[in-house]
C-alpha cells in the first residue's frame, strides 16, 4: 500500500517564501487527489491558514498539549496527504521535537513518509539550520527548495548537495498579484485561457515539480 506523506515546509527565516511553497503544495495534491490536511504553525499573518481556511488547521508546537496533538494527527496512516506550514519562530523547537521522539523511525513503521521542503537562504542562521536537518533528515526525504527570488545566485555548496527544487522568480506585479488573500493557483489555471502567460507556466512548473515528487517517493517504496 502507497505510505501516506507528510511535507514540512521550513525555514528558520522569515520572507522567503515558505508559505507560497506551503500554498503551491497544498492546492496541487488537493486538485490531485480531492483531499489534503495542512497545518499552520505560524505567529504573523497572512499565512496558510489566512489563504486556505477551508484545508487549513492552526497548530502549536509550544508545550506539550500543542506537540502532541500535532504529531498524533500526522503520524496516522490515513492516506491524506498533509502539509505542515512551520514558522520561522517555531523551526528550531520542532526538529528538536520530532528528533527527540524518534519521529522519523516511528513513521517508517507507521507507513507514513515525512518529507522537508527546506527554503534556503543564504545566511548563517540557514546554513547552520540546513546542517541540523542533514544530520536528522534523511537525504531522500530532504528537499532544498532554491526560490530564485531570495537567493539570487548559487546556492551554498552544502545547500546544493542534495535534492533540489527550484522555483523561478516571479515578476513583483504578478507576486503582488499572489499575494492576494482570495487568489488560488488551480482557480487561475482553470479560470485563465491563454495557457502561455507567465503565471500560467509558473504554476504549471511548480505543480510538475510537486507531481515529480510524489512520483519519486512512490519509487522509493
Amino acid at each position: 500500500m502507497a505510505a501516506t506523506p507528510v511535507y514540512i515546509v521550513a525555514s528558520p527565516r522569515p520572507h522567503v517564501g515558505k508559505t507560497v511553497v506551503a500554498r503551491l503544495l497544498t492546492e496541487f495534491l488537493l486538485l490531485k487527489n480531492g483531499d489534503v490536511t495542512a497545518f499552520d504553525i505560524n505567529l504573523k499573518e497572512p499565512s496558510l491558514l489566512d489563504y486556505l481556511p477551508h484545508l487549513t488547521e492552526t497548530a502549536d508546537v509550544s508545550d506539550t498539549f500543542g506537540k502532541m496533538a500535532l504529531m498524533d494527527r500526522v503520524i496516522v496512516d490515513d492516506g491524506m496527504a498533509k502539509v505542515i506550514d512551520l514558522g520561522f519562530h517555531a523551526f528550531d523547537e520542532f526538529f528538536k521535537m520530532i528528533g527527540e521522539i524518534g519521529f522519523v523511525k516511528e513513521a517508517a513503521r507507521r507507513n507514513v513518509v515525512p518529507v522537508v521542503l527546506f527554503v534556503a537562504d543564504i545566511d548563517r542562521a540557514s546554513a547552520r539550520a540546513h546542517e541540523l536537518l542533514r544530520r536528522q533528515i534523511p537525504p531522500a526525504n530532504l528537499i532544498t527548495v532554491d526560490n530564485e527570488f531570495v537567493v539570487r545566485g548559487e546556492l551554498p555548496a552544502a545547500m546544493a548537495d542534495g535534492r533540489l527544487m527550484y522555483i523561478s522568480a516571479l515578476p513583483t506585479f504578478l507576486k503582488t498579484y499572489i499575494d492576494r488573500l482570495t487568489f488560488s493557483f488551480t482557480d487561475y489555471l482553470r479560470q485563465e485561457q491563454d495557457s502561455s502567460t507567465e503565471l500560467h507556466q509558473w504554476i504549471r512548473r511548480n505543480y510538475i515539480h510537486f507531481r515529480d515528487l510524489e512520483l519519486e517517493l512512490i519509487l522509493q517504496r
